[in-house]
């Protein structure tokens, strides 16, 4: 019996006719979006969704995902599912790699014109590289977002994981992606930001 409802419950929710008329969020982001060592079930995204019945949360979030991926991928993707918001979480991958910060700088603006052409409003995820790669680097990266989000007037959401990177209890071994423990923190942090942007 429990079975039947819960399928029950599963095919409604992918029912299309269920978000017809509910607001989309187009998640575009990498690992930290991905659920990386773990089921999608336990990410944050799904947490999120599941606080949101509102909203539609449509994670398209790939591991290891680039600026340069994201700018490949984006408009196949805003074609597919018309999102009425993109949030942008790009750039720890470029960092990561050591892309000059301007290259970055240049994608993830190309993602937002692209966002915004498609009649998509933006939330734009900071993003920040570990201390390792010199402060010189980290504050050139660092200083991309808010530039971006003030030239095209967009929201821009604090990296949600400047506390939980500080906290082994919440990361994974390899010290970079957040482990299960972490991903109500993150839902419960970024939930605000997405009530408020669906508001306006």
């Amino acid at each position: 019996m429990v079975r039947r409802s819960l399928l029950i419950v599963i095919l409604w929710l992918c029912s299309p006719w269920v978000w017809a008329n509910q607001t989309s969020i187009l998640i575009l982001g990498d690992s930290l979006s991905a659920s990386y060592g773990m089921d999608e079930a336990d990410g944050w995204v799904r947490k999120l969704q599941q606080n949101l019945p509102d909203i539609q949360l449509i994670n398209a979030s790939v591991s290891g995902e680039t600026s340069d991926g994201g700018l490949r991928r984006l408009p196949g993707l805003l074609a597919q599912h018309q999102p009425d918001w993109v949030f942008i979480e790009l750039g720890g991958n470029d960092g990561l790699r050591g892309f000059q910060p301007a290259l970055t700088q240049q994608n993830l603006a190309q993602l937002i014109e692209l966002s915004q052409a498609a009649g998509a409003g933006v939330l734009l995820s900071e993003v920040m590289v570990p201390p390792n790669y010199g402060r010189r680097y980290a504050e050139l990266f660092q200083g991309i977002y808010p530039s971006l989000a003030e030239a095209h007037d967009v929201a821009l959401v604090p990296f949600f994981m400047t506390e939980i990177a500080t906290d082994p209890s919440l990361m994974q071994r390899d010290g970079i992606h957040p482990n299960r423990a972490a991903q109500e923190k993150i839902a419960a942090f970024l939930k605000p930001w997405f009530e408020q942007a669906v508001a306006e």
